[in-house]
């Protein structure tokens, strides 16, 4: 009998009786860990202030719309100077991923790049780029069609065509590997790269996130499962 007053001692389940549903793992506290969904997917105990993994909870998550009305010209002409510095986007981002590049003498020498190397983030092999037959495309991290069925669609040209022009969303990348992705998100294909695909999440996380563009259920666990390999992997910012 317990005296009134007196807390009831806990009772451990580990005889005979209940070996056979606790098996081997024994007696355990009746309490949980840390948030998740069971499934490795959940964004764990707590993630890293300013990492892509914390940023992915702020991402909105609805189905994905039709892609009916959308052509690559509702993001304005391609490769425009958004950023009137003379060049065009393309050239820009050139630029920036290549190295050992060659200029053409026109528009100052520093514009229009005519050959170079990449260290291809996609593939990991090095590719030589030559203007006019290049197999270096400048591909969109959230392509245009994905964005365009998850909010896109909705939005001002003007904001399309920044989207469309944003070196945030934009990347020095193998053709091949490029056109395999198509419109595809976190969910559908990651670069065959293994080593490149947590800063290659965290910058479709970014992009996302300042544009508003939402994810599906689907996307979003794809986005949590590569990031938990690499809580620390921080948000891209330009």
């Amino acid at each position: 009998m317990v005296k009134r007053g007196a807390r009831a001692p806990h009772i451990l389940l580990c005889g005979l009786a209940v070996a056979g549903l606790l098996g081997a793992a024994g007696c355990k506290a009746d309490t949980q860990g840390g948030a998740g969904n069971g499934n490795g997917n959940g964004p764990g105990k707590s993630a890293p202030g300013g990492s892509a993994l914390a940023a992915v909870d702020s991402l909105a998550v609805k189905g994905r719309a039709p892609k009916t009305g959308y052509t690559r010209e509702k993001f304005g002409k391609s490769w425009v100077d958004t950023d009137h510095n003379g060049c065009g986007t393309r050239d820009d981002i050139l630029k920036r991923d290549l190295t050992a590049e060659t200029f053409r003498a026109e528009k100052g020498g520093d514009c229009v790049v005519t050959s170079g190397k990449l260290d291809d983030p996609y593939t990991g092999q090095q590719l030589t780029y030559t203007r006019g037959k290049s197999t270096i495309d400048i591909d969109h991290a959230v392509a245009l069609s994905d964005a365009w069925q998850k909010g896109a669609g909705q939005w001002t040209t003007d904001k399309r065509v920044q989207f469309a022009n944003d070196p945030m969303n934009l990347i020095a990348a193998d053709a091949s590997a490029n056109r395999s992705k198509g419109d595809g998100d976190t969910a559908t294909w990651l670069p065959p790269n293994k080593g490149y695909r947590c800063a290659y999440v965290a910058r479709q996380v970014a992009v996302k996130k300042k544009y508003g563009v939402w994810v599906t259920a689907a996307e979003k666990d794809a986005m949590r499962k590569q990031l938990n390999t690499c809580p620390n992997e921080k948000l891209p910012t330009s």
